[in-house]
């Protein structure tokens, strides 16, 4: 008889109840959520997130047991000015320290008991040197360094820098849909031998399906174990694949897992972390304060800020081309002009 009709034969003990736990695919202690509503959200309005407004992500992330929260990006402001955006785009610690206060989240999370937040820094557009201070100087405790293949030997010093200063380091590989594959695995094998701590399979355009997910993470996972390091998703929603591609990369190993609240993010947005903390059984998350942060912060916000699937955003991702001119015409007179949009894109291809 099967396991579900009762006796199998065997004895009951530890391995029997090993067996069970095993089959609950998304129960598995390693993995972590990492919520990036306030950094991917901050793409759709210029990081001018009012500091109640990330202090009540902030608090839901802490309730909601999410391992990791992300506050932005550390932008150089010798070439971004300082009033072009809002302080997220910087996350100068006092900022940072105004909304979480001094230390009091790094230093829980070093005890093991507390969040950690990250922040993101763009390949030649961080003055990391300089802007990323020493670890025992910030509230920071994971630096995620982004780059386009090409600027994988920038992105290599900086991966060095952060974790000379004492930093967790992930490696987010942006635009992975256009990059060929010797490309890709020269990049892995380089960034393999740095000290980065996680890799992460990004989807984006939102152009992978879920058998490219399973592949790439497969690949990644291979290569990242090898060298002892662990391989993260961050994916987005411009086909409404972004939960189910997350779900494929954590199957193939994946162990860190992006998500934001109500999918808030760049253009289509990303897979939604109530979505993710609902289907993970680990008992350390709990969904209702996330839900109640949708409905008072995210629900209003809906009202003033367009994001999540729409059509124009499907046709980039399934032509496979950064959502830029989506979000143009998503914030034009004609938003829901489609077959236009359409044969703009496609013009030519005939």
């Amino acid at each position: 008889m099967t396991a579900q009709g009762g006796d199998t034969g065997e004895k009951p003990g530890a391995d029997a109840s090993a067996r069970r736990i095993d089959s609950w695919v998304t129960f598995r202690p390693e993995l972590k959520v990492l919520d990036c509503t306030i950094r991917d959200g901050g793409l759709m309005n210029e990081h001018r997130f009012e500091d109640s407004f990330v202090r009540r992500v902030y608090d839901t992330c802490v309730a909601a047991g999410v391992d990791v929260m992300e506050l932005g990006y550390k932008a150089d402001k010798k070439i971004f000015a300082a009033d072009s955006a809002g302080p997220w785009k910087f996350c100068t610690e006092d900022d940072m320290r105004r909304v979480v206060g001094d230390n009091a989240v790094a230093a829980g999370a070093a005890a093991g008991s507390g969040i950690k937040l990250s922040v993101m820094a763009d390949a030649e557009r961080t003055d990391y040197h300089t802007d990323i201070l020493p670890k025992d100087q910030s509230v920071v405790s994971v630096v995620r360094v982004a780059s386009y293949v090409h600027q994988v030997p920038t992105a290599l010093d900086m991966i060095k820098d952060a974790h000379d200063k004492g930093y967790q380091v992930t490696f987010n590989l942006m635009a992975l849909s256009t990059v060929q594959e010797r490309d890709l695995l020269d990049a892995l094998e380089v960034i393999c031998a740095s000290p980065v701590d996680v890799i992460y399979v990004v989807d984006s355009f939102g152009s992978f399906y879920s058998e490219q997910v399973r592949d790439l993470t497969g690949k990644f996972v291979k290569m990242a174990h090898a060298a002892g390091k662990e391989v993260g998703m961050h994916a987005h929603n411009n086909q409404q694949l972004a939960y189910a591609n997350t779900i494929e990369a954590m199957l193939a190993g994946a162990t860190w897992l992006d998500t934001t609240m109500n999918g808030l993010g760049r253009g289509a947005g990303n897979c939604p972390t109530e979505l993710m903390l609902g289907f993970l059984k680990n008992p350390k998350f709990h969904l209702r304060p996330v839900l109640e942060c949708v409905q008072d912060l995210l629900l209003p916000l809906s009202k003033e800020i367009d994001w999540g699937y729409s059509i124009p955003y499907m046709l980039t991702g399934q032509l496979n081309i950064h959502p830029r001119m989506a979000i143009e015409v998503r914030d034009s007179d004609t938003p829901d002009a489609y077959v236009q949009f359409y044969d703009k894109l496609t013009e030519g291809t005939d």
